[in-house]
Parts: C-alpha cells; structure tokens; sequence
C-alpha cells in the first residue's frame, strides 16, 4: 500500500515542491505589536494600547460576489495587539444607521439573525486547522477548531469579549487567552491570521485577506502577523467539576439520584491535549429521533454527548467511529444459548424469560488525547471503559413426578454486556495545506468470551499544488474474534478521481466492502459485500448573476454489484438543482431514477445466500424551499413524489416548518412532516417448524420467508423555542412527537427464493404497526461564570408500540396518554477552574 501512495504523490508531485501559499500569492502581512500594559474589554477604543498600532484594513467580499471590495459606507478596521498573556483585537466596523443592525439573542455557539466579528487564527500557519472566535451583534460567543474547513463547534474554550454601538459604527473587543491556543515554544514566531465580518442587511460576508473561492479552502488564505516575541505557551490545565441531582417519576413511583464528577482538560504538550471525563453524567443529553423501523438495518442516531462531539475531528476518519457504541444498549451475543424447550425432556422442561435487562451500559471513564505538531503530523488517542452490565432471567421449571407436574420459579442474572475497553488511535499526516495520508485503527476488546474487534484503516486524500485535482481513497481492514477463536477478517477499499475548483466540478470511483468487512464494534456500516462504480459532474455559478446570488446542478450515477459473486444488482442515477435568489429565497429540486434492483439484504438471510426480493423500477421527484431568515417570519418547505413502475406500490409526502421571531429574545419554529406509503411490500417473518406444527392447514412451509402488503404513514409534529433574558442566560423548549401507523392487507406472500418475486399464500396473522414516540424538554441554562454553568432540565416522555394500527390521529393521543408516562427533573452545576489562577490564588 505504502507503493501505491508513493505512485500517487509521484504522479502529483514529480517535479515539484509545494510552497506554503501557493494560492495566496498576494498574501497581506502585518506585524504584531507587543504592549506592556493590555487594553480594557469594554467596548471602547479609548485605551493607549490601540494606538500606533497597523491597522488591518481594505476587506474584500467573500460572499456572494467574490473578490468585490468593501463599500465605503461599511468600512473596517482591526487592531491585534498581544502581551504575555493573550492577543487582543479590536474591530471598528463602520455602518450608516448601527440601530438597524440585526442583534438577535441565542445561545453560545448560535449565530441567528445578527451581524459578526470573526478572527480565525493558526498558529501553526498550515493553511488547514485554525481556531475561530466570534462576537455577535448582540454580544454572543461563537468558537469552533477548524479542520479542512469544516468547523467544529461543540469545542470551546474561555475567552472575553465585550461590544458597542457607536453613531456611525459598532465596535468589538476581543481578549484570548493562550491557553486557548495550541503553539510552539519558539523565541520568534509568524501565526496565520484572518478577520471576517458579516454584515446580514447587505448579505455579504467579508474578509481582510482575500479569499478565493475558484481554488482550494478558505483555510489556505489567512493574511499573516509576524514577530511573536517571547511568548510561552502557559500550562494548560482546566477543570471542570460538576455536580447533579435527578428525580424520575413513572407510574407513581418516584427515583432520586445524584453524581458528582468532573472533566480535565491538560496540556501534555504545546499542541497536544487531554481530555478525560471521570463518572461522566449523560442524563441531560437531547431526545433521539425515535422511528419506527421495519427495514433490515438499524437506526442511526446523531451523538449529543459533548465529550464525544467536542475535538473528535481526528477519530472521525474513514467513519471507523460511531460513538454511540460506548455505552448504547447491551451486545448480548449469546442470548440464544438460554433453554427454552418446548417438550420435556427426561421429565424435565425448562423456560427461560428475560425479565429485565437495561436499556443502556454505564461508562466507566473516558480519555482523549489529541494534537497536531508543528509538521503537520496530528496524533489522537481515544480510550473509554464501560462497566459489566446483568440482565435478570426468569427461569421456569417443570418437573414430571409420577402424575404430578412440579412447578419451579427461579431468578438468575446473566452477562449481556462485559467490562469492555474501547481505544483509537490516529496518525493523520498533512502537508502542503491540501493534502493528507491518515493511518487510524480501532479496538474493542471484552471480558470473558464475547467476542472483540480491531479495524485498522489507511486514508489518502491527495491535490496537486494549485488544489484543482484531488485523488481521494482509502483501505480498511476488520478483524473479529469470538470465544471459539474462529477469526474472522474482511476488506474494504475506495478510490477516486476528482475536479474540485473552479465552476465545472466532477469525480468517478470504485469502492467495495466484501462478505466478511465489519466495522460495527465500534463504527457503523449498514451494508457489506458490495461493490459500485460512481461519480458525479457538476456546474456552480460562483458569483451572482442575474436573480441569483447563486446556483449549481448535478448529476450523479452508481451502479452497483455484490462483491462476493458479482451480482449485478441495480443502477441509479439523478439530477439535482439548487439556487438562492438575492432576496434570499433558496430553493432545489431532485430528480432521482433507479431501475429494478435485487435487494439481497430485505429477506435477512444474508447477502451471500443469494436470496434476495425485487424491488421495482422507480422514479422519485423532489422539491424543497426557504424563505429569508433576516425576516421576522420566514418559512421551510419540501415535499416528494415517488412512481413505481409495474407495481401498486407510490410514495409521496411533504413538510412544512414555519418560524416566527417575535423580538430578538423569543422566536418559536414549529415543524410538520407527513408521509405516506401505499402497497409497500416488506418482509415479516420465517416459517419455523413450530408455525407449521400449530396450523398444518398453512400453505407456507418450513422455510418460507413471509412478506407482507402495507399502508406506512407517518405524522411529525415538533416545536422548539427559546427566550434568552440576556446573552448568559436562556430558556429552550424542544417538542417531538412521531406517529406510524402501519395497517397490513389480509393477503400475505411467500418469498420466491429463485427469482425474488412474491406468492400469495394463506398466512394468517396480526402484524399490524402502531409506533407513538412523545418527547418534551425544557431547559434553561445561565452562565453564572466564564466557562460555568447552571442547567435546570425537564422532560416527559412517552413511548408506545402497539397492534391498532386503525386509530385516527386524535383517537391514537388519546390512546397514547394511557400508555406509561416518565417524568425527569434534573439541575447540573459545571464549574470552570484555570489552573493558572488557582496557582496565583495560593
């Protein structure tokens, strides 16, 4: 593999090195000047340290029309200053009437309908991983790490700001302190530096150092400040200790519990981190969008705890990495082995009932550490403890003495899930500001005889020197090994070719997971022995033209193989539109075909088995649109319409997601989603012996793979809302509730196991669909301090799951209020503590 990359960096890079700032040829440079004395952050530009000092000045649009200067009527002018402690910056940014100036109040880390300040700041100068800090028009925090242009806002750090409103201007003043940076200990140093402003009544975004938007990242064009003297990375070490306490209520029985714990955060190095989480608390993590799920493969769901959203861009690579693993619902591997006989056997028969298992394991402790060198070398390593989770199984026994049968009940725990280590280790080597070659590998090993896993990937991600080509790939590798030694190892490669800059874009490649590639240990993969060969050509305006601000059309295809036979499965293909008007309506439209295609995954027999259901020709369209956000009441929409070929079977549904902003403190968004599928065709069981045995008269056999014919509609009603009394302190409302219904027609049908086509048959049975998931939460959160947090949390919750699947929706809330009803209080208090001011304390 190691040859095949040499191949692919030879053949982009054979005659040439590639500068630092190949695409910034024109690249602005300041010097930075140290003060002895800081200036205030208040707001005002009054204090002797701003004066004398380079003025970073003549912003350029970067949005929409790229490379236009800044009008003169909104001017700006930024000031950076440092000492030994921290940068400083100063914006002056002029505007004709600052009171127009769009100053909603949200959360930190939530833009909304505001104008900002943005400074971007790498002190690496690699062109691919800064750090941004944001102040809004209303006063609010934003900060996010940066990686190949993707911002990640789940991280944060403690940093001050402050804002004004002048006559003619607003002005914002920035404090940042160095343990909120990573940077190398050197005598003198020149850090990649970028200030941005957005300003919403003109819809425009700019930026001191041009940004290019033909060529490469916006990473890759930050300005320069140059001669950082004498600056000393601090020790950084922070704590975060917390405290909890919770009340449950279900069905009148009410639960109290409380933790105490703590996160830590240390510098082990200048640019490396760890971060650990000791007796973590998830108890207030948002609701999961629960469906009802009868398709082959599970649901996936969006990671809400912070430890595993914040600084985890490294363990992302190659999608090895699904976090819900740690400390989801049980593995339980040998579930089967429990007795349950039907007969008795030597005067004896055993039944065995799970009575409780729990629904999630506990984590034990967690630890991160993760960095990048001044080389461009980043390193991650992840490690997380889970503790040995029991399940209580009801054993029922029954005994033949003489005529009399002798009934014994009996409780036993059994091990569904053991202590288990979860570690990840990444080497991600970047260079030349758009490149990178990344070696990842996973491993979760249990207790005892449950089985444990290891994948290992090589990640390539290689552009030539002007960022117009790229050659994109990867290959993987997974071992599984259970308690019988029986290893079982399988393989996964992707590689692809592509055109990224410019108007015209394209790619085409090749990917394959064969029988045996399983990830999901620790990762996710629905599907494995397959193969595609895929790509896509496109074309995107890049500067206004006309009505549009802009616009861009694709068209993609795939046609797809299993990969342990070469069956050819299905090909699809479509055609997609987007656009955003001047006046800020973005709209699109997809057009999507598939043609028949052999779906080897919906009978559950396995993909090798080569038993599989065909599925019909298709032909989906698709529409969605969104109205102005600068608007008080602003509008989201979509809807779909999906044709069958030959076949009863049509889906078609839409959605609706008014928003209202009643002041720059209170706004409600409510959603609406409908959905409805007619004559879909799915499976339902297998014929077991045991079915056949019951009811003879069956025409089904041993053997025979159920299907059944069914109506699918789905409500989404859901409303969140906040009123934020001042930028620290908020009250948020989130509201779901989904229903599915899922009637079955009487007639059912056998699986054809030659050919993939259906029979009917005289099943008979109920299995009618009726899925309620109801979730309220209620929060409110102050920051009492820098980096300090109290939160009051509230939520009910409701779950049903039924067989009245002929309700309407009113008669079905009614049932669901019948249903067991939770309620759950909580207040946490996370207290933020520097290492640096404790030790000045003492």
């Amino acid at each position: 593999m190691h040859k095949i990359l040499a191949l692919i960096i030879t053949i982009f890079f054979f005659s040439e090195v590639t500068t630092a700032q190949t695409l910034n040829q024109n690249r602005k440079k300041l010097e930075a000047i140290r003060v002895d004395s800081p200036p205030k952050i208040d707001g005002e530009l009054n204090d002797d340290a701003w004066n004398n000092v380079p003025i970073a000045k003549d912003f350029v649009m970067m949005r929409p029309d790229n490379g236009k200067p800044e009008p003169s009527t909104h001017k700006t002018e930024v000031k950076l200053v440092y000492d030994d402690n921290a940068i400083y910056v100063s914006a002056l940014m002029y505007a004709p009437d600052p009171t127009k100036i769009p100053a909603e109040f949200t959360n930190r880390d939530n833009i909304g309908n505001v104008d900002f300040f943005l400074i971007t700041i790498n002190p690496n100068d690699d062109g691919q991983n800064p750090f941004e800090f944001i102040v809004t028009s209303s006063g609010v925090q934003a900060d996010s790490k940066v990686s190949n242009g993707n911002e990640d806002f789940n991280w944060s750090a403690v940093w001050e700001s402050d804002f004004k409103l002048t006559d003619n201007a607003w002005i914002v003043e920035m404090k940042i302190p160095y343990r909120a940076l990573r940077f190398a200990n050197a005598p003198v140093q020149s850090w990649g530096i970028n200030f941005h402003r957005r300003i919403q009544n003109l819809n425009a975004q700019f930026s001191w150092n041009h940004i290019d938007n033909q060529q490469g990242n916006w990473t890759q064009y930050d300005g320069l400040y140059e001669d950082f003297k004498n600056i000393t990375p601090p020790t950084r070490l922070n704590f975060y200790p917390y405290a909890s306490a919770t009340t449950t209520t279900s069905e009148g029985q009410t639960d109290f519990d409380w933790s105490v714990g703590m996160d830590v955060k240390y510098g082990i190095t200048e640019n490396f981190t760890l971060d650990a989480t000791l007796i973590p608390d998830f108890g207030q993590v948002g609701f999961d969008d629960v469906t009802l799920n009868l398709g082959p493969f599970e649901q996936q769901f969006t990671e809400q705890r912070q430890f595993f959203t914040e600084g985890t861009e490294l363990f992302g690579k190659g999608r090895l990495f699904y976090s819900r693993r740690i400390g989801s619902r049980p593995i339980d591997q040998f579930a089967n082995e429990r007795k349950d006989d039907d007969d008795f056997v030597d005067g004896k028969k055993v039944n065995d009932e799970v009575i409780d298992v729990p629904d999630k394991v506990q984590m034990l402790n967690a630890i991160k550490i993760s960095g990048r060198t001044k080389s461009g070398l980043g390193i991650g390593f992840f490690n997380a403890i889970t503790e040995k989770t029991e399940a209580t199984v009801e054993r029922t026994e029954k005994t033949i003495n003489g005529l009399d049968t002798i009934t014994n009940v009996s409780t036993y725990k059994t091990t569904v899930n053991p202590f288990s280590n979860y570690n990840i280790l990444v080497l991600d080597q970047q260079f030349n500001q758009n490149s990178s070659v990344s070696l990842i590998n996973t491993n979760v090993t249990r207790d005892g005889r449950f089985r444990d896993a290891n994948v290992t990937g090589l990640l390539w991600h290689i552009e030539d020197k002007k960022s117009r080509y790229n050659i994109d790939g990867s290959f993987k590798m997974s071992n599984i090994s259970d308690d019988e030694d029986h290893p079982s190892t399988g393989y996964a490669f992707d590689t692809s070719i592509g055109k990224q800059s410019g108007n015209w874009r394209g790619e085409i490649g090749y990917n394959f997971e064969n029988k045996d590639f399983n990830p999901n240990d620790m990762g996710i993969l629905f599907r494995n022995n397959q193969q595609r060969i895929y790509g896509f050509v496109g074309y995107r305006l890049l500067n206004p033209k006309g009505i549009f601000n802009n616009y861009g059309i694709n068209l993609y295809y795939n046609v797809n193989f299993l990969h342990n036979s070469g069956t050819y499965t299905d090909t699809n293909g479509g055609l997609s539109f987007w656009a955003q008007t001047k006046k800020r309506f973005g709209f699109g439209a997809n057009l999507n075909y598939g043609t028949q295609r052999k779906d080897f995954f919906e009978p559950r027999e396995g993909s090798t088995s080569g038993i599989y259901f065909k599925r019909p020709q298709r032909l989906n369209v698709n529409h969605w649109g969104s109205t102005d956000y600068r608007k008080k009441f602003a509008i989201d929409y979509n809807w779909y319409y999906t044709f069958f070929k030959n076949n009863p079977k049509e889906s078609y549904g839409f959605g609706v997601s008014p928003r209202y902003r009643f002041n720059n403190q209170f706004s409600l968004i409510y959603g609406f989603r409908y959905g409805k599928t007619n004559d879909d065709q799915g499976y339902i069981t297998k014929i077991s012996e045991d079915d056949v045995n019951e009811d003879p008269s069956l025409a089904p056999l041993e053997g025979d793979i159920i299907f059944g014919q069914r109506d699918w509609t789905t409500y989404n009603n859901s409303l969140t809302g906040k009123y934020s009394f001042s930028t620290k302190s908020s009250l948020s409302l989130s509201f779901r509730h989904n229903w599915s219904k899922v009637p079955y027609q009487e007639q059912f049908y056998s699986l054809n196991e030659d050919n993939g086509e259906l029979t009917a048959n005289n099943y008979q049975g109920n299995h009618d669909k009726n899925f309620n998931s109801w979730n309220v939460d209620l929060n409110y959160v102050w920051q009492f301090a820098p980096g300090s947090q109290l939160i009051a949390f509230y939520r009910n919750s409701i779950f049903g799951n039924g067989d009245y699947a002929k309700h309407s929706f009113f008669k079905n809330l009614d049932r669901l209020f019948e249903e067991k009803n939770q309620h759950t209080f909580s207040v946490r208090v996370v207290y933020f503590i520097d290492y640096n001011n404790l030790k000045n304390i003492f």
